[in-house]
């Protein structure tokens, strides 16, 4: 599998394509963002189970707007609006059906809003201009022929970290946001350099992963 200094030549040559985990670095960026945009969605929303009082309260707090009543709507609760003033208000308990579509809701609604504004998702990634780890995975040789299986991407040892990556979160977002690969490839080239000499054999990767 040979590669140069702008990146792998005839990628798949010598059976690099052959695991399904091995992509363009670009591509598993927009992957790794994504990724770490649920982990913020569910970390940061209620930890305590909708069949908790603790949990249920909660969660009508959040719903408790002309949006929220639409995601539970939406959700397929068809009480009357009186049924949801009681939820609301602490005087009637949703069924056990009711419980499980209230949840959905809940999180229908956390996650709309915040994909609508990622700018404190862009916020979470620059962290205060100390930017974010990003962890680098070379691609699965296992099924390359073995000849042509670069020894320097064997081992833990070929697992790159780069401790703070920082400034290209926003543009990174934007283009996640759009699907634009191209960008993200712009971007995954910004990133890589940071590493030494042999930074053109992760132009391809198995994975990328995000301290965030």
């Amino acid at each position: 599998m040979p590669y140069d200094d702008s990146g792998w030549k005839n990628f798949g040559t010598y059976g690099a394509n052959r695991s399904l985990e091995n992509v363009r670095g670009g591509k598993a960026l927009g992957r790794a963002l994504e990724e770490a945009l649920e982990r913020q969605i569910i970390d940061g929303g209620i930890k305590s189970p909708v069949t908790s009082p603790r949990g249920l309260k909660a969660r009508l707090k959040y719903l408790n707007s002309d949006a929220g009543v639409e995601a539970m709507r939406e959700a397929g609760i068809t009480v009357k609006s009186r049924a949801l003033k009681n939820w609301f208000a602490g005087k009637q308990k949703p069924s056990a059906a009711n419980l499980e579509l209230v949840d959905t809701a809940y999180w229908n609604l956390r996650t709309r809003r915040i994909l609508d504004n990622l700018g404190a998702f862009k916020q979470h990634l620059n962290n205060q201009g100390k930017g974010t780890a990003v962890e680098i995975h070379p691609v699965d040789q296992s099924l390359v022929d073995e000849h042509a299986r670069r020894p320097n991407l064997e081992g833990e040892q070929a697992h790159r970290s780069l401790p703070a990556v920082r400034y290209i979160w926003d543009d990174a977002v934007d283009a996640m946001e759009a699907g634009d690969e191209g960008k993200l490839e712009e971007i995954w080239d910004d990133i890589i350099t940071e590493l030494d000499s042999d930074w053109g054999a992760y132009t391809y990767v198995s994975y990328v992963g995000l301290g965030a």
